[in-house]
């Protein structure tokens, strides 16, 4: 018998439920029913043929089935969680300015552009008036 770390139907069913995808969505995915995806997640083994297209159907290789610990699921999220939230892609970066400010400064900038263009097309409507 496998171990229970090398079983791979149990592997499926918690990277299933991680997805949030349901029996029945993989069932219909695959072509087959939901009582049949049940006894896959039973079984420890399963074939590769099988669990290439499982795998694609979850988003993840049959690799990550195959590698996959409840373990490094924890890690990932912990790792992801602190990286987000302290060291992120661009540091311990902080909005140092108001994004609306922003925004209000840029559409008055806007508005005096046209006022310009618009002063501008008057002054050329005027002169070739005057010839």
């Amino acid at each position: 018998m496998a171990e229970p770390t090398l079983h791979i139907g149990r592997k499926i069913s918690k990277i299933r439920e991680l997805k949030g995808i349901k029996q029945e969505t993989l069932a219909a995915e695959l072509g087959i029913s939901q009582q049949a995806v049940s006894k896959i997640e039973q079984s420890a083994e399963v074939e590769d043929a099988a669990l290439e297209k499982i795998a694609k159907i979850l988003g993840v290789t049959a690799d990550a089935v195959k590698n996959f610990t409840e373990e490094a699921v924890v890690n990932y999220f912990n790792n992801f969680n602190d990286s987000s939230v302290n060291h992120g892609p661009f540091g311990n970066y902080h909005c140092t300015f108001n994004p609306l400010d922003k925004l209000i400064e840029l559409v008055e900038e806007n508005k005096k552009l046209y006022e310009r263009l618009l002063q501008a097309e008057k002054e050329k409507n005027d002169l070739l008036k005057n010839k």
